[in-house]
């Protein structure tokens, strides 16, 4: 079983369904609190070197980021193999995986 079919089995198990809408407004925030952690552990910039994330709330965002993709009917594996051809795609004929110029 994959995770995401993992995520969408502890959804459905404990009644956690809920729109897309608020899905998106729960990862938003679970990637909110990873900048808690790095606008903390840094010292509000001072230190950049000094990020530190704790592993369970990377947990939490991946979660609500394969709730979403759940939500939405969208293979999670599938999306992030064509964005890593995309990246491949631009470094190839740009040399830069970004989408700007």
């Amino acid at each position: 079983m994959d995770d995401q079919q993992r995520v969408a089995a502890f959804v459905a198990e404990h009644g956690l369904e809920t729109p897309p809408a608020y899905r998106l407004l729960d990862l938003v925030s679970e990637v909110g609190e990873l900048g808690k952690e790095v606008t903390e552990s840094t010292g509000y910039g001072a230190s950049p070197g000094t990020v530190d994330i704790d592993r369970d709330e990377l947990g939490d965002t991946l979660f609500a980021l394969l709730a979403l993709a759940e939500e939405l009917d969208v293979d999670a594996s599938a999306a992030l193999e064509e964005s890593l051809e995309k990246y491949e795609r631009r470094l190839d004929e740009r040399g830069t995986a970004g989408s700007g110029e």
